[in-house]
């Protein structure tokens, strides 16, 4: 495993997995399933990462963004084809969070919710930028 492996917690786990491998890419890599119908986390692989997924435990305090009324954070997956990626999330069900665009750091980059409440950020390099130029643009864009 590598250094840093997000854990996200969803609302059907296994619902989940299919949902990821269709939308993003996904591959299952395992899976240890508990008596009944709740699993305790699915390893999957998205190219060389890892992303490990889990069902809701709520007598735990293990609790989805659906369950919390959304996430404060994404991850990001950078891709060689942000528009046909962006267009196979949406296709599976996706919101869009911000459109997909052309950005002043030099991706084609957009966030979409998954239909399990986590946003996820899109992202393909497109050209090299300065961190000056980046810095600049930024104050811009942010009014500073």
């Amino acid at each position: 495993m590598a250094t840093l492996t997000p854990h996200l917690v969803v609302r059907d786990v296994v619902a989940a997995a299919q949902w990821y491998a269709r939308a993003l890419g996904a591959e299952e890599r395992s899976r240890i399933p508990l008596p009944g119908s709740k699993v305790l986390t699915i390893e999957l692989a998205f190219g060389d990462s890892t992303v490990m997924i889990a069902d809701e435990f709520p007598d735990q305090g293990i609790v989805s963004p659906l369950t919390l009324g959304g996430t404060y954070g994404a991850l990001q997956i950078a891709t060689e084809d942000a528009d046909a990626l962006w267009q196979r999330a949406l296709d599976a069900g996706a919101t869009v969070f911000h459109p997909l665009a052309e950005t002043f750091w030099g991706e084609r980059h957009g966030q979409i919710i998954d239909p399990f409440g986590h946003r996820w950020g899109i992202s393909q390099h497109l050209r090299d930028v300065s961190a000056d130029e980046i810095a600049r643009e930024a104050a811009k864009a942010f009014g500073a």
